[in-house]
């Protein structure tokens, strides 16, 4: 809630890098020295890249046990840092504000955040890539690295923060990272597949204030199983029943088409305005997980008894 309120301090990272930027540095590095060598084999670059995401893990744990090392007020800042909420807010509102403008505007927008080819999407693609993201990103950039820090404290959110970033960059299914980037592509489908479940349930649970918990969740049950991604599915899913409109689909990368199956195909076409309420949902759904954390804080710090009293009392 804390980065909702104040955001990305960019008066900070505009004098030095983003603690993103430097993983991503660190990641580049071993994909020029281990990966775009000539003569290498495939089965050398797929062992190679299952060593460096081994390798990115044990970084982040490391470091993640230094810091912590030096008291609370550190591992604070670097919570803040580290969850997204608020930039993930400001990035896909940026793309409802754009298309006011027109399509060109809000075509630059989105292929902002958005690995999908932009130059011919019309108004409800760019709001369904919009939403899609969003959805997508509340798990990775948001509540995946809660439940890490949650479950393991400071090393296992740094560690979940590289591993995702790898798989961002050489996680792709094409013929530079197709062996290179397999380990950190499966490591991140591993770390993600409890959060994206999680999102998904937040999501469906926001949506009781629009009317459309059962919509969600049906939704999330039959489409979200449908997506390439085993994770990104599940919250894509049941935002398109909370928002009742169609998202996925085919989409374009390049010269190549993707085809796939829409997701809650019965709803209505994607607009500005659906960008703005799916919004409403990310903040109520990050607004439900604070007040459940606090309530199971509360009772873990009652003491033993504190839980199962607070649980029997409600």
């Amino acid at each position: 809630m804390m980065d909702r309120l104040i955001g990305e301090p960019h008066v900070l990272w505009s004098r030095m890098p983003h603690p993103v930027v430097l993983f991503g540095r660190l990641i580049t590095a071993f994909d020029r020295r281990w990966n775009l060598r000539r003569g290498v084999s495939g089965g050398a670059r797929r062992c190679r890249g299952i060593i460096t995401a081994l390798i990115m893990l044990g970084t982040g744990v490391g470091l993640g046990l230094a810091i912590t090392a030096g008291g609370p007020a550190p591992v604070l800042a670097v919570l803040v840092i580290l969850l997204a909420g608020r930039s993930l807010d400001d990035h896909i509102r940026a793309v409802a504000t754009a298309l006011d403008a027109g399509l060109a505007p809000a075509r630059q927008a989105v292929g902002m955040i958005v690995g999908r080819s932009t130059a011919d999407l019309d108004e409800g693609d760019i709001a369904r890539a919009a939403i899609e993201t969003g959805a997508e990103n509340l798990s990775d950039g948001v509540f995946a690295p809660a439940f890490w820090f949650l479950l393991t404290g400071l090393p296992g959110l740094i560690a979940y923060k590289i591993i995702n970033t790898a798989d961002s960059m050489i996680g792709y299914r094409n013929a530079r990272y197709l062996a290179f980037g397999s380990g950190a592509a499966r490591l991140d489908d591993l770390l993600n597949l409890l959060p994206a479940r999680i999102t998904a349930g937040l999501i469906c649970v926001a949506a009781l204030f629009r009317g459309r918990m059962l919509t969600a969740t049906r939704a999330m049950l039959r489409d979200g199983k449908q997506h390439a991604s085993p994770n990104a599915g599940w919250p894509e899913a049941a935002m398109a029943g909370a928002l009742d409109v169609w998202l996925a689909g085919p989409r374009r990368y390049g010269n190549r088409l993707r085809a796939a199956p829409r997701f809650h195909e019965t709803g209505k076409d994607a607009d500005a305005a659906a960008i703005l309420s799916s919004l409403r949902l990310l903040a109520l759904a990050q607004i439900i997980f604070a007040i459940l954390l606090s309530v199971l804080i509360g009772g873990l710090m009652a003491g033993p008894t504190g839980l199962p009293a607070l649980i029997t009392a409600g």
